[in-house]
């Protein structure tokens, strides 16, 4: 293979902050360092560095507030690139993000003060947090035998 054939087809690892980055997962090479030190990336199922190669074949975990990506590395990037040739760069085999309220939460008026007890409670069943099984709280119960 003659280096002029190598040099087009492009190195075949690449740091992992720099693919996350390139491959727009994370919005700053800084940010997908912090993430990679606090543990929110996977790869093939190890918590990875932020310095270690990644390849063609690898799958990703990447831990966002509220949701996880699963991704499979199909191109190689090392510069941040448009959306749509990032979307190419991996396969993304993540689950669907669990569904949003369709309307926003009622909002008090201003002045009103703190909700009552009463109020909180319809919140609660409105929000879908009425269940009193998930309460951290224990209950007492008149246990009759």
């Amino acid at each position: 293979m003659s280096t002029a054939a190598g040099a087009a087809e492009g190195p075949q690892t690449v740091r992992l902050d720099v693919w996350l980055w390139s491959a727009r997962l994370m919005p700053t090479r800084s940010a997908a360092t912090a993430a990679c030190r606090g543990g929110h990336v996977r790869r093939n199922g190890d918590p990875v560095k932020a310095a270690q190669k990644v390849a063609v074949g690898d799958e990703l975990r990447v831990r966002s507030p509220g949701r996880e990506r699963i991704v499979v590395i199909t191109q190689i990037l090392t510069k941040r690139v448009g959306a749509p040739i990032a979307r190419k760069a991996y396969e993304d085999h993540s689950p669907e993000p669990p569904p949003q309220l369709a309307a926003a939460p009622p909002r008090r008026e201003r002045g009103t003060g703190r909700p009552t007890k009463r109020e909180r409670r319809q919140f609660d069943r409105l929000r879908g947090r009425d269940d009193p099984a998930a309460s951290p709280w224990p209950r007492e119960r008149d246990e009759e035998t």
